[in-house]
């Protein structure tokens, strides 16, 4: 049966390239209130392409930017649910004039696709629909039953997502979710991403004087808000990089000598890897490589910090207060809520005289490590190989994806992360891209998945 399907998807692979054009050219850029009608083409097209492919297909209003499920559930109790997920909203395409043709008039340059959403998330969500559509209208049925559930959100938070799953817990039970909004590990080289990363978010803000003071009548006299703040800041990470919050190593899974040597054995530069940056020197926690460490270590970031005359040249002040946003990427087995407080309890107690101290809370999620042994793993490293003519290595990401989080938490399933691009296809920057090589092979990946999974 699967001859049929590969044969379709290679006679259709012109159509199909003409389809992702076509819903490349929707500017579906949930940040800006202005694209809303925009936004529910976007949807609609993923409805109709759904509905074309034989799916039960609904458009579920949020407070936001509309759901769109699609459902096929013929394979038999005994055939496994599987539940993709993707997202149609993109990123602003800003700045415009870094673009070497505009973000969305989609053109093929070299065997690449550009334009905004190429590869996060239209093209690599896409190949999951034309799949299941070459099944459909060549065999007329799947081997799984399929639930889609595509957002127009997950580039402003997915602020309702997690409401909408949890309402629909009952009627999306499911045995393995599928996403690919993540990265091939380099160009030829498939990879599925077995580990991810948690975060935790928050803000910090100390104000000391009740208005910015002329620095040589006051300097000296009060406590300066900025000195403060960055004095505090420097007792939570030592020089080597280890993080100095209380408890926060307490919890953390070690790397097993079995991962450590996958990773080793991966192919990667450090020169390259330097250069790439603009850095003359690699820093981190001590003991740890770098894959390692962007992988598979927690961390702390301040991502930004603010306060102060910003303006040009010399301004004689002791500013009013001062603001520190930061991060910490956190492993499996750490809890985001128990090391804010700890983060939190941290500041407080070097807070210094004269210093008013706020800390506001932003979101959090837990990290991830799933079984790469397990049988829905074998089944996409089975088909990945068969489309990229590879086997796939195993590779963690040291960003988050809280989506993954959700649907362990609300259906008790580990996610299939099966990246197609690249992390240079210039993701959130200009000149997006996607090659169309991997987005051929990643819809007969996907096709093969299928099958994989039904056996």
């Amino acid at each position: 049966m699967f001859s049929q399907v590969e044969e379709y998807l290679i006679a259709q692979q012109s159509a199909h390239l003409e389809q992702l054009k076509d819903f490349l050219r929707i500017p579906s850029v949930s940040a800006d209130p202005e694209r809303k009608a925009d936004m529910l083409t976007a949807a609609d097209f993923v409805a109709d392409k759904l509905k074309a492919a034989g799916l039960d297909t609904q458009i579920h209003p949020v407070d936001g930017h509309p759901i769109v499920t699609g459902e096929w559930r013929k394979a038999g109790a005994d055939a496994p649910t599987v539940l993709i997920y993707g997202h149609y909203d993109v990123q602003p395409p800003d700045p415009l004039d870094l673009w070497t043709t505009p973000p969305f008039e989609p053109e093929v340059r070299n065997g690449k696709i550009y334009a905004r959403g190429a590869t996060d998330d239209k093209g690599q969500m896409l190949t999951h629909v034309l799949a299941v559509d070459a099944w459909m209208k060549t065999v007329g049925k799947l081997p799984v039953n399929v639930i889609f559930v595509i957002e127009g959100e997950e580039e402003v938070g997915s602020s309702n997502l997690d409401r909408f799953l949890e309402e629909k817990k009952e009627e999306f039970a499911c045995d393995v979710a599928v996403v690919s909004d993540t990265s091939m590990y380099a160009a030829d080289l498939p990879a599925i991403t077995y580990g991810l990363r948690g975060i935790l978010a928050c803000e910090v803000k100390v104000t000391g004087p009740n208005r910015d003071l002329h620095s040589g009548v006051f300097g000296g006299a009060v406590t300066n808000p900025i000195n403060a703040l960055t004095q505090m800041l420097a007792k939570v990470q030592d020089d080597e990089g280890r993080v100095l919050i209380p408890g926060f190593y307490d919890d953390v899974i070690e790397l097993t000598a079995e991962e450590r040597e996958q990773f080793a054995a991966l192919p990667f530069s450090e020169d390259d890897f330097k250069k790439d940056l603009g850095v003359n020197a690699v820093h981190g926690e001590p003991g740890y490589s770098t894959t390692e460490r962007r992988w598979a270590r927690p961390t702390f970031d301040i991502n930004g910090i603010y306060g102060g005359y910003q303006g040009a040249g010399p301004k004689t002040i002791v500013p009013s207060y001062a603001v520190a946003k930061m991060t910490c990427r956190l492993v499996p087995n750490q809890d985001a809520a128990k090391l804010t407080a700890a983060l939190k309890s941290l500041l407080e107690s070097v807070c210094p005289p004269g210093i008013k101290m706020e800390f506001r809370e932003y979101h959090g999620c837990t990290g991830h490590v799933f079984n790469t042994s397990g049988p829905h793993f074998q089944a996409a490293s089975k088909a990945i190989d068969f489309a990229f003519g590879k086997e796939p290595v195993m590779i963690r990401e040291g960003g988050s994806i809280p989506v993954v989080a959700t649907f362990q938490e609300i259906f008790g399933v580990e996610t299939l992360l099966l990246g197609w691009g690249l992390n240079s296809d210039n993701l959130h920057s200009p000149d997006e891209h996607f090659h169309v090589a991997n987005f051929q092979r990643g819809t007969l990946a996907s096709a093969k998945l299928w099958e994989e999974l039904g056996r």
